[in-house]
């Protein structure tokens, strides 16, 4: 019997992650093109800008995690804006067993890859209903797009620290 089979291992917390709800707070879509009275065969070039947020609620162990997309389409010759699409899209979470270290990048990563199908469905389904064909979006690398964020606020730290 080897010495430490007898001892229990310390256990790691157990993590529990619900999503309790998912909506979407605000949404604004633009049909350029048809209000120009335009139409034909244009070929869009998409651009797709992605902004995260993250906040505690009131209510113990629950949090708000929310993709903040801004898409606009341009004719790729860019001499027409196609259609402006903004989509705040926000889950509400109720998360137990995260350090409080490890709970920042938790909302910034995991909520949102959560809620990103769901995000994905409503984009391709607004831009099909307005008209177009459906904006399929690329799966979003969230770790990525959080340490660019964080290499981005400490790089505004260095330079603030530099001007005073």
């Amino acid at each position: 019997m080897a010495e430490n089979e007898g001892a229990a291992a310390p256990q790691a917390p157990q993590i529990k992650m619900n999503v309790l709800t998912q909506y979407i707070r605000d949404m604004s879509f633009e049909n350029i093109l048809a209000q120009k009275g335009a139409q034909g065969d244009v070929q869009p070039d998409v651009q797709v800008q992605v902004n995260l947020d993250a906040r505690k609620r009131a209510a113990d162990n629950q949090y708000e995690s929310s993709i903040k997309l801004n898409v606009t389409s341009k004719s790729k010759d860019g001499s027409a804006t196609l259609f402006v699409l903004e989509l705040d899209y926000v889950g509400i979470f109720q998360i137990e067993g995260i350090p409080d270290e490890q709970l920042h990048p938790f909302l910034l990563i995991e909520c949102p890859r959560m809620i990103f199908p769901f995000l994905r469905r409503i984009v391709s389904d607004v831009t099909r209903d307005g008209g177009f064909p459906p904006l399929n979006l690329e799966t979003i690398d969230f770790v990525s797009l959080y340490r660019n964020e964080i290499a981005r606020r400490q790089a505004e730290a260095g330079s603030q620290k530099l001007d005073a």
